[in-house]
């Protein structure tokens, strides 16, 4: 990343340069033709597809894992089998990024889906709980490099004007999962087994593969920019890859101190920060840790809200189920409508009038996730009604709408063609880390101050510290108002 500070010195080009790069122009360039026009429908539809797919598996191994984690006697391993995902997932990013940007987005888009299908079937036939966090683990991998090379054909395949767009279009398809998904996924784990909801889904992907895979080819294969100059000199840098291996075991390392409040667990904590701090500084942006103007700022915005939103949301349906008495079931569908507000948020940005206030919209979108996670633990007060709290989230989740879409539309537009694939590594990245970090941050807090004292009756569960969701919920509020600042400096000052 340390070449991404100068990728705003010739915008005007940079279009017409993803075009050459990858195919010849057509009257999608010239004319007014949509994502879901002649020229483009098969590749909308084909990495859409991709996109809904991942999102199902999301929904649907949540789910089933309980189930898994039981019956394979882990239960005492079930955070690696999420943490096992995220690690590997953090090479990936790093991996796809440097390969895009040298070979085109085809190679580790295949491979990542190939590796993906691979790990969902290892984790699905697996015997023992360390063969099921394995496979997770491949999993991880292949879903770290599908979605930056989802990134680099975006920026490549489609002109500018159609990417916020195709970016919203990616974010309604997480619709449908999250509201079908765990009710399919519950089905299929009760009535077939719990491995049938593995071993299906990549029978799935063979359809959208086809779909998308030979547009991909004839539309944004192949390397651009100085890369294309370098030709077959050109090689993976062997420096960023060691940075990537550091960062994920580092965020490993993180994530078992943080499952762990011992004394004995501050040794592997220390070591995650030692590795994290200069791969982090490595792998993002210059000046990304100090809101530098331009892509510095857009990469720590996707951090800072993806990582504060995402931290108080996994606290929301624990709070109501210990705090208020509602069911596993009522507390879940107390969400449900963020999926459809998060999509509307995404259809918004996308809309061509609003594009020159895109960095006043990702403002306001900040300010929204700061009120809704600021309010969510006024119903740790009896006479505040629950459904308030669905209200404020919904409105939360329509803020997010608007942020996490609006920032890959500006990383796409301040990266130019041979650097979009490291750009939308850095991206994914800092989503990813905050992630962890806030999370492990949050879970602390709660846990200290007793948060995990739960009692349990016939008739409901009752958390006995209720100011432990407090401190969980107000600090990521805090976080998300210093991302409305960091929103204000997405421009670079121009002389």
């Amino acid at each position: 990343m340390d070449l991404t500070l100068a990728v705003m010195t010739a915008p005007e080009p940079r279009d017409a340069d993803v075009v050459d790069a990858a195919a010849p122009p057509s009257r999608a360039e010239v004319g007014d033709e949509s994502v879901l026009g002649r020229t483009y429908r098969a590749l909308s539809v084909g990495i859409v597809s991709v996109v809904l797919l991942i999102a199902f598996e999301a929904t649907a191994v949540g789910t089933a894992m309980p189930v898994a984690a039981r019956e394979l006697d882990g239960v005492s391993l079930y955070a690696f089998a999420f943490s096992g995902y995220f690690t590997t997932s953090l090479f990936g990013m790093v991996l796809a990024g440097q390969w895009s940007d040298l070979r085109g987005p085809l190679g580790p888009l295949s491979t990542g889906i190939a590796s993906f299908g691979a790990g969902l079937l290892l984790s699905g036939t697996a015997g023992a709980m360390w063969v099921f966090i394995l496979g997770r683990a491949v999993q991880g991998l292949g879903g770290g490099l599908v979605i930056v090379a989802l990134y680099v054909v975006v920026g490549r395949a489609y002109p500018e004007r159609l990417r916020p767009a195709i970016m919203a279009a990616f974010a309604a398809a997480w619709i449908v999962p999250s509201i079908v998904g765990p009710l399919a996924a519950g089905t299929v784990t009760e009535r077939l087994g719990w491995r049938w909801v593995f071993v299906g889904i990549p029978v799935l992907v063979v359809l959208p593969l086809a779909l998308a895979l030979p547009q991909i080819r004839s539309r944004a294969s192949g390397p651009v920019g100085e890369q294309a100059d370098a030709g077959a000199k050109a090689s993976l840098d062997r420096r960023r890859i060691r940075l990537a291996l550091a960062i994920s075991l580092g965020a490993g390392l993180l994530q078992y101190a943080a499952q762990d409040l011992r004394r004995l667990s501050l040794l592997p904590g220390a070591v995650g920060v030692a590795l994290l701090v200069p791969a982090v500084l490595g792998l993002l942006p210059r000046g990304t840790y100090r809101a530098a103007r331009g892509l510095p700022s857009v990469v720590l915005l996707r951090g800072v809200a993806a990582g504060s939103f995402i931290a108080a949301e996994s606290f929301v349906p624990l709070m109501l189920v210990t705090q208020r008495g509602l069911s596993p079931t009522l507390a879940g569908f107390s969400l449900a409508a963020g999926g459809g507000t998060w999509a509307l948020g995404s259809w918004v940005q996308s809309r061509s009038r609003l594009e020159p206030y895109r960095e006043r919209l990702t403002t306001v979108g900040m300010l929204l996730v700061a009120a809704a996670v600021a309010a969510a633990p006024s119903v740790l007060i009896d006479s505040v009604p629950v459904w308030t709290l669905a209200v404020a989230w919904a409105f939360g989740c329509f803020g997010m709408g608007l942020v996490i879409s609006s920032t890959s539309v500006l990383l796409l537009k301040l990266s130019a063609p041979e650097e979009a694939g490291t750009n939308s590594a850095a991206l994914q990245i800092s989503d990813g880390l905050s992630n962890v970090l806030l999370l492990s941050a949050g879970g602390a807090a709660f846990a200290a101050l007793g948060g995990g004292t739960v009692t349990h009756t016939t008739t409901h569960t009752s958390g006995s510290h209720p100011a432990a969701f407090a401190a969980v919920f107000l600090p990521m509020a805090a976080v998300a108002l210093v991302g409305a600042w960091v929103s204000t400096r997405l421009r670079e000052r121009r002389p």
